[in-house]
């Protein structure tokens, strides 16, 4: 016989593509697999058996136009036909040969040709059903999608991650009451790792009567399952994206369907009809009698009976074919099933952000649910952003151990024990055990939800958020009230910033920085800033049109105010006049040409920061008299090229800073200012510098370097509390041995002159060492021994 094996390849499948079987493609598999069973066992008996008998017809010849098979009808049948002629023991003169050669003659022209070829015809119709079943997982353009499904389903139902997803969200719907605090958790929690595919359908679908206290085992994935975890999230987005996008699966599904109830239709049409050929008598005529004497015979078909009963099995499991696939072609057309909701499996999880999927993605799943819906929940964790946000929090908090960030705190300028994490993927729960933090920077982290841990955070003085969003529950925003004292937020746009920020009503320091929109920035409205009544400092980096309004409602305590506006002109500074008791003012870059009139109504103005604009003559100074507590003024990088004699009012000064402009020469008024300290002319165009300067006796620090210089008035050597001395890049040819007189001098620049010799007298600065002193290597060889080693004493 012909093995059945043979015709395997025509339907075979690889095994994991059970899962896109639903019950009807299982049992229609089942009934081609019968059906080609019969036809193989047809196939067999008429290639090895099947033959007919014949004998010749003593009819006379008027009687041909009748049956020659007449006489062999039953008894019944025969009378009424006009009675039976009895007829026995007829010697027929024909020999063995001529017998074979009636019967092949016989078999091939009398037969009918559904009783000669009927096994053939269902073995090939059932190969047909067979290629129709399963082609879509041959097809190039449907089996790569379907592999590619398969292969991911597999991965994400053996996953830990979804065992421990599903479970947590499991202890969480059905925490009871007695519990502790802990999540409650359902058996399916304790499963190992190494057996998250084994049994576990049973164990999730459970009722999670049992609870325990104990964490599950499955609370800690170790790192390489973790970062398969998160492989599998990346596979599952671009797989989404791709079966998406089409339906050639779906189409290609409904295609075959209908080819199949066709093929069923035409085949059950034909076989009925033509069943009731396969008969056991054949009567045969043929011209033979000049071979054989006789043209009438009467045949006998060997297997007809067998035949005709084989049909009738093959007939009935076609109807029973053609019935599943009609069902079939019911399922795919009375419900969409290009959309797919995952709505159940939302309210079962709380996983609320899981998206309904649409076309192949949607109709794979309707399949996978026709074999077990588990499958299709335990998938939708992978299409959860709020479980890839848990698996990236889990694998960040196993990267960053607690002692991980302990090595990462350093003091910062303000001698505060501070924890600065930049370029992470989100924020490490870990971060909240180190209870001794004082100010936490994050920098560049992805979006960020402060956890209830935050609260152990006790000491937290200042956080910084640089294009950080982030967001704070509002029992936290209580606890940050009372104890931060500095924010610093960095964004894009400042209305990005978070409106907790201005909740915080304890904020002693708020520092902003970002754009406003095109269309605000003129207006320049910050209606929130009014909550601060008690801010202290106020530093807002923007393109601000104007000083924000509400900064006159945080008047009342406000001490600092920087405005940084990249090169944007601000307009309407009058508001400043409200600020009373304002200490320091910054308006850097703010395309500002004269100095405000504003400015000279702060009385208890001391540091006043005018760096980066366009101030071409600075007149005004007078009126800084006004401001009588001013002790800072800067006015560096800039554009002025003189230094009015009003200059000498401000008797309170003690720092200038003048450096970046475009000064060709110095008053001598300037040494009247008899209290600076700290005096900065470097980087200008000054080819000489008035001797009065040697009236500034409390002067500690004069820079003059990067300037046009030749010589230096022995009048400046007259500053005896002069510590830090800057000459270089200049035109100097010699330095005076007056400097020897500054005996606290400790950082003298030099280099870049056109000095040929270090006076000696340098060895009476007591204060000046060789680190303090800059200049060529040649230049300090040329020095005495005695005042080289002096200078080299620690």
């Amino acid at each position: 016989m012909i093995p059945v094996a043979e015709f395997k390849q025509f339907g075979e499948q690889q095994p994991a593509f059970k899962v896109l079987k639903p019950w009807w493609d299982v049992l229609a598999e089942y009934l081609t697999v019968a059906m080609l069973m019969i036809g193989v066992f047809g196939c067999t008996l008429q290639v090895t058996q099947d033959k007919i008998i014949c004998l010749p017809s003593h009819e006379p010849r008027e009687n041909l136009s009748e049956a020659p098979c007449q006489q062999l009808l039953p008894r019944g049948v025969s009378e009424q036909m006009g009675g039976l002629r009895e007829v026995s023991g007829l010697k027929n003169n024909l020999d063995l040969q001529q017998y074979s050669f009636i019967n092949q003659l016989c078999y091939e022209t009398a037969l009918h040709w559904y009783a000669k070829y009927f096994p053939y015809l269902v073995v090939i119709h059932t190969l047909i059903f067979m290629v129709c079943t399963s082609f879509w997982f041959k097809f190039p353009g449907t089996s790569s999608k379907i592999e590619h499904f398969i292969s991911i389903l597999g991965k994400c139902f053996d996953s830990p991650w979804t065992t421990r997803a599903l479970s947590e969200v499991s202890g969480e719907n059905h925490k009871g009451p007695a519990t502790t605090g802990r999540p409650a958790v359902t058996v399916a929690a304790a499963a190992g790792p190494g057996k998250a595919g084994e049994g576990e359908k049973e164990k999730v679908l459970a009722e999670p009567e049992k609870v325990v206290t104990e964490p599950p085992a499955v609370t800690l994935l170790d790192k390489k399952e973790g970062e398969q975890a998160k492989a599998l999230f990346e596979k599952v987005k671009k797989f989404r994206v791709h079966v998406e996008e089409g339906d050639i699966l779906y189409t290609m599904y409904i295609r075959q369907t209908v080819l199949k109830v066709c093929k069923f239709l035409a085949i059950l049409v034909y076989n009925l009809v033509y069943v009731e050929k396969i008969s056991f008598l054949v009567a045969c005529r043929v011209e033979t009698s000049e071979v054989t004497g006789y043209a009438s015979f009467c045949c006998n078909h060997t297997k007809a009976h067998l035949f005709s009963k084989l049909a009738f099995c093959y007939i009935s499991f076609v109807c029973v074919y053609g019935i599943t696939c009609l069902y079939t072609l019911y399922w795919l057309f009375h419900r969409p099933l290009k959309e797919y909701s995952f709505r159940s499996v939302r309210e079962e999880t709380g996983m609320g952000d899981i998206p309904d999927v649409k076309n192949d993605f949607a109709f794979m799943l309707h399949l996978i649910d026709q074999y077990d819906s588990l499958y299709s929940k335990r998938f939708a964790v992978f299409l959860s952003e709020v479980s890839e946000s848990r698996l990236k929090q889990l694998n960040l908090n196993h990267e960053w151990t607690a002692e991980k960030l302990r090595q990462k705190l350093q003091r910062n300028a303000r001698g505060q024990l501070e924890l600065a994490l930049c370029m992470l993927p989100g924020l490490p729960d870990t971060v909240f055990e180190l209870s001794e933090v004082e100010a936490l920077r994050l920098e560049a982290i992805g979006e960020i939800t402060f956890p209830p841990g935050l609260s152990q955070l006790v000491h937290l003085q200042e956080l910084s958020l640089l294009h950080s969003p982030a967001r704070l529950p509002f029992s936290l925003q209580i606890f940050l009230r009372d104890r931060l004292k500095v924010i610093r937020v960095k964004c894009e746009e400042l209305r990005e910033v978070p409106l907790w920020v201005f909740g915080l009503r304890g904020l002693d320091e708020l520092h902003l920085e970002g754009l406003f929109p095109p269309e605000l920035a003129r207006a320049a409205t910050l209606e929130s800033l009014r909550e601060l009544k008690q801010l202290k400092v106020l530093s807002l980096r923007s393109n601000a049109g104007k000083v924000p309004a509400s900064v006159t409602d945080v008047a009342g305590h406000l001490q600092r105010l920087s405005l940084h506006n990249d090169g944007a002109r601000l307009l309407a500074l009058n508001s400043l006049k409200k600020l009373a008791v304002l200490r320091e003012l910054e308006l850097v870059a703010c395309g500002l040409e004269r100095i405000p009139h504003a400015i000279f109504s702060l009385g208890a103005l001391q540091e006043l920061d005018l760096k980066d604009n366009h101030l071409r003559s600075i007149e005004e100074i007078l009126s800084f008299q006004h401001c009588r507590k001013l002790v800072t003024l800067r006015l560096w990088h800039n554009q002025i090229a003189y230094v009015p004699e009003h200059v000498r009012k401000l008797r309170g000064l003690e720092q200038l800073y003048l450096s970046h402009n475009k000064l060709e020469m110095l008053p001598t008024q300037l040494g009247m200012c008899s209290s600076l300290r700290l005096l900065d002319v470097s980087n200008n165009g000054l080819r000489s510098v008035p001797a009065e300067l040697g009236l500034l006796q409390n002067l500690q620090h004069l820079a003059l370097s990067y300037n046009a210089l030749e010589s230096l008035p022995e009048e400046i050597f007259f500053c005896r509390k002069l510590r830090t001395l800057l000459l270089g890049y200049n035109h100097l040819s010699q330095l005076s041995p007056q400097v020897g007189a500054l005996r606290a001098l400790s950082r003298l620049e030099l280099q870049g002159n056109r000095l040929e010799a270090l006076p000696e007298e340098l060895g009476n600065c007591g204060g000046l060492k060789k680190a303090g002193l800059l200049v060529e290597d040649a230049l300090y060889e040329g020095l005495p021994a005695e005042v080289r080693d002096k200078m080299e004493v620690e």
